[in-house]
This record gives structure tokens, C-alpha cells and sequence, in this order.
């Protein structure tokens, strides 16, 4: 999938909420900054010279992303702490080093004095950390520095990806604690779904597959056939093992509910039901729970449109309206010091999960 990190506000802040790759791409880049308040920050000239742009374009993208700069860490200093930030500048603007990977001129040029006086007189100051440093080469359409930058932020986010779980995506949402106890959960509903299709509807070789796929396109509009499509699955793939835990609770849900309204449809009227009869069937129960259900259906709908578009490059076409952009705390989910691969949790905790897979 082609990103395009000047126009898509959803793929900078998937970039500027990993954590991961944010610690990585400081490192690489090596942008020598002011050291203030335990982080880098940048002046306006700072960020104009490494993009080779004059400073009103900066101030141009101010004005237009001001909002998204400020969420990002761009802050206007007054008052004690712009004092501070001037006593840490004079000490330190002409000791700077050089830019890894990028040709960038050295902060402290012909020029430096200049600014020190300017910023010695200024009664506030608009100040830049790495973060909004980023953000705006994310957003300049003028600087071949900042597409140069853009193409190494992306190679970057992906290798760190790839370095944090060890090559494929393909299962990455196993690695979030609650994917397993969901898993077993699902797999006994799943169990308790498939015994009423067999005791309540005729035969058919079909009901099963049929019949999933209604559960699914109730819950993200695609069958299985779509899904694995879309997350470029084999064959022989089971989609349910890359689901996130979220989505299978809900497909639990689903077929726990349309078994206990297949059992009482048996009961009332005594004899099993035509593949017809359980087709409107399955209607009339998606109908009678869906204010009940809805917003969990926007959530599961959420989250993994989200996610795999940010995980996984993937777009699920029919749930595009539900894409947002991941939290921190999604990024620690599944790439944090908590996030284990499928087979070191099962190894933790194979006693509860046993317990679990028994009820």
C-alpha cells in the first residue's frame, strides 16, 4: 500500500504514536538538537537549515497544521522556562555534531550569532521536538530533504516492526495477552455453534461454511474468503488464528446467540429447520440484537481496520470509514514489554489455559 505521509494525517500520527520506531529513527538520523527538559528541541532556523527552506514556510505550515504540530509537541516557551531554554542554548548551539544518513550542514553556521541575539531579545519562543521535527518533514512538499527523510521514516517504521516481532505480520495479533483466552473461548462457542447447525438444520455440506460467513459479514461485511484476500492468507491459513482478540468475542457472541435461537426454533416447531428457515432465521436474530450489539460491532470494526492498516498494510475496502489512527497504548498492545509471541505465553501459562480450554 502506498503511503503517502503528506496527505494522510492517519499514517504521520501511526508513525509518531510508535514509540519503537520513534527511538529508532532519533538514533539514525542523529538531528543535533538543544537538550532541554531531558529532550531535544529544535529552533525554527534549526528546522529551516536541515530541509534547506526558508523560515517562512515553516511559518506557512504552522499556521495551516498548527493543531496537529502542537499535538505533537510544538510548544511557544515564555516566562521562566523560555529563560531556561536561552541559558541552555548559549551553551550549546556551537556544539553540534553532524547528521547521520542525511547531508545536512551543521547547526551552528555563519548565522548562529544571529539567532542568539534574536532569541536573547524574544519575549516568547516556538520551540520543536523530535516528534513535530518529524512531523513537519512528514508534511514539506517543497524540501527534497523532507522526501528523502520520508522515504527513510518509512523503511525505518518497517524494519523496527519486523525487528519487534520477528518478520511476519501475518500473526501479530496473537501477541496481545488477551488473544488466548479469547482463542479458547471462541474455539468452545465455536464448538457449541457447529453441534447446533448438525442437530438443528438439515443436511448440508454447505451450512457450516455458509453460515460463518453470515456471522462474518454481520461483523466487518466480508466472508472468509474476503478476509484472507485482504490480509494476503494461503490457503490452508485458518483466519481465525489472525484475528485480534476483540473480533473473535464478538464472532463467540454471534454464534453462541443464532445456536440458542436455532434450539428454541427446534423446540417450538419440532422438527429440523430448511437451509431457507435458518437463513431467516439468522436474520431475524441479527435484527432483534443489534442495538444490543452495535457498539461493539463499531469497535471490533475499528480496531481491526485500524490495526491492520497500520500493522499489516492492509486495507479492509468495505470498513474504510471506520480507520483511525493507533494510540501509544495500541503500539505497547502488541510491540511492548507485555506482548509475547503465541508460543513463550503458552508456555507461562499453560496451567489456566487448560483450565480455560476445559470449562
Amino acid at each position: 500500500m502506498n503511503k503517502d505521509l503528506t496527505t494522510s494525517d492517519i499514517h504521520r500520527k501511526n508513525i509518531l504514536n510508535n514509540r519503537y520506531a520513534l527511538k529508532e529513527l532519533e538514533s539514525e538520523i542523529a538531528f543535533p538538537g538543544v537538550l532541554f527538559e531531558s529532550s531535544l528541541r529544535y529552533t525554527k532556523r534549526q528546522i529551516a537549515l536541515f530541509y534547506g527552506i526558508d523560515e517562512r514556510t515553516i511559518n506557512r505550515y504552522l499556521e495551516q497544521y498548527e493543531e496537529e504540530f502542537t499535538a505533537n509537541g510544538y510548544e511557544v516557551l515564555s516566562g521562566k522556562r523560555l529563560k531556561d531554554f536561552k541559558e541552555v542554548y548559549d551553551k550549546h548551539i556551537t556544539d553540534q555534531g553532524d547528521v547521520k544518513d542525511i547531508d545536512v550542514p551543521n547547526i551552528g553556521d555563519d548565522t548562529a550569532n544571529s539567532e542568539i541575539s534574536n532569541i536573547a531579545k524574544a519575549p516568547k519562543l516556538g520551540v520543536f521536538d523530535f516528534r513535530t521535527f518529524l512531523n513537519i518533514g512528514m508534511l514539506l512538499t517543497e524540501s527534497d530533504r523532507a522526501k528523502q527523510l520520508r522515504a527513510l521514516i518509512l523503511d525505518i517504521v518497517l524494519d523496527t516492526l519486523n525487528a519487534k516481532i520477528g518478520g511476519s505480520t501475518k500473526y501479530i495479533n496473537q501477541r496481545e495477552e488477551e488473544f488466548l483466552p479469547s482463542a479458547i473461548r471462541e474455539f468452545n462457542y465455536r464448538q457449541a455453534f457447529t453441534n447446533a447447525l448438525d442437530d438443528y438444520i438439515v443436511d448440508n455440506k454447505w451450512k457450516y461454511a455458509q453460515f460463518t460467513d453470515l456471522v462474518y459479514k454481520t461483523i466487518f461485511h466480508e466472508n472468509a474468503k474476503d478476509y484472507k484476500q485482504i490480509l494476503r492468507l494461503k490457503a490452508k491459513d485458518s483466519a481465525r488464528e489472525t484475528m485480534y482478540s476483540e473480533v473473535l468475542d464478538l464472532i463467540a457472541a454471534y454464534e453462541n446467540g443464532f445456536a440458542d435461537f436455532l434450539r428454541n426454533e427446534f423446540s417450538k416447531i419440532g422438527r429440523k429447520l430448511s437451509m431457507p428457515e435458518a437463513n431467516t432465521l439468522f436474520i431475524n436474530f441479527e435484527a432483534n440484537n443489534r442495538a444490543v450489539l452495535q457498539p461493539l460491532l463499531e469497535k471490533a470494526r475499528t480496531l481491526m481496520a485500524s490495526r491492520d492498516m497500520a500493522f499489516r498494510d492492509a486495507l479492509h475496502e468495505k470498513l474504510k470509514n471506520y480507520v483511525t489512527h493507533l494510540n501509544a497504548t495500541e503500539f505497547e498492545k502488541f510491540l511492548g514489554e507485555r506482548s509475547k509471541a503465541l508460543e513463550e505465553r503458552l508456555k507461562d501459562n499453560i496451567d489456566v489455559f487448560k483450565r480455560l480450554k476445559d470449562r
